[in-house]
């Protein structure tokens, strides 16, 4: 008889995806609802594959699940991964492809507009009292605004997208999209990203990380005093000290962030009581329905893994591994 396989779920995922596990007759599973590495790690010893929500994955907890084939992200990142770890043992790092990405951008939208309509400071303001918070005249509107957008991938193009519905003018900075391919798409072209903050109302991010911050205190400061910046993508990108600095000296209007470079951010984290600053939980790719693909695609890749089916293009270090054979 045919040993069962043992799968290490790391973070709550939707049922869907647990059920599509459970259905398999050759399968056991420790379902780990805690979104930390210490959570989990008492599991990895037995672990043949383990599915992934944020949580860091570092080099000695790959030296520590002997059995391991796979590591199936629940999502398309992967900075606090140690993918050198996994390619030294040729363990493949698969993602969950494009499921993820309109949820994203509508995220990216909602905050762009909760961060200009002032939404959060309204509310509270309505709810305790202070109806007379409408005179301020503290909002302002997406029409005929400049959109930059970093990063020009699913979700930046979503989101190009979405924000021409709201009559706003898009310019695209991405090193890796020519200005004949954003034109196609009906968006503008910068050739370097500091003239096209000079000119930009609202910054949306949509880059990579892990490399450090993309927008740090220079980036910040040649951005005018009115624009927004709305961070969906990764935390980190943006240096939170100096953002903090910007908007609390009023050079900078208003921020919208769904990420942090540390979650859940400690309690005393200054953009916490930031006044001018809009923060969700990392939650822009959690709708019911996209929660429902996330769990069910990485559910999916470690099964086709021990299936000997794994669709190449979603492993992120298959030319790594193929170069150890």
């Amino acid at each position: 008889m045919t040993e069962a396989k043992h799968i290490v779920v790391a973070g709550k995922i939707h049922t869907a995806g647990v059920a599509l596990l459970r259905a398999r007759n050759d399968i056991t599973l420790d379902l780990v609802e805690a979104v930390t590495t210490e959570a989990y790690r008492p599991f990895l010893p037995r672990a043949d594959a383990l599915l992934l929500r944020t949580q860091p994955l570092t080099a000695i907890d790959v030296a520590n699940a002997p059995k391991l084939r796979i590591v199936s992200r629940h999502g398309v990142g992967y900075d606090a991964v140690d993918v050198a770890a996994l390619n030294a043992r040729r363990i493949p790092l698969a993602i969950v492809g494009d499921v993820n990405s309109r949820a994203v951008a509508e995220h990216t939208l909602m905050l762009m507009l909760a961060a200009a309509r002032r939404t959060v400071a309204h509310h509270l303001a309505s709810t305790s009292s202070n109806w007379n918070e409408r005179n301020r005249f503290d909002a302002c509107e997406l029409d005929g605004k400049n959109l930059l957008v970093l990063g020009f991938g699913r979700i930046g193009r979503r989101v190009a997208e979405l924000a021409r519905a709201f009559g706003m003018v898009v310019t695209a900075y991405d090193p890796f999209v020519s200005a004949e391919q954003a034109r196609a798409l009906g968006v503008g072209h910068a050739a370097t990203m500091q003239q096209a903050l000079r000119e930009a109302d609202f910054v949306t991010v949509h880059l990579p990380g892990g490399n450090g911050p993309v927008l740090g205190a220079a980036e910040l400061a040649l951005l005018k005093s009115s624009a927004i910046i709305v961070n969906a993508a990764r935390g980190g990108i943006i240096d939170e000290t100096a953002l903090d600095v910007a908007l609390r000296s009023r050079r900078l209007r208003a921020a919208a962030l769904d990420v942090l470079s540390e979650e859940p951010p400690a309690a005393d984290h200054p953009l916490l009581d930031n006044p001018y600053i809009t923060i969700s939980p990392h939650n822009a790719g959690l709708t019911e329905e996209c929660a429902m693909r996330m769990s069910l695609a990485a559910a999916q890749n470690i099964l086709d893994c021990f299936d000997g089916r794994l669709n190449p293009t979603l492993v992120v270090n298959r030319t790594a591994i193929a170069k150890s054979e």
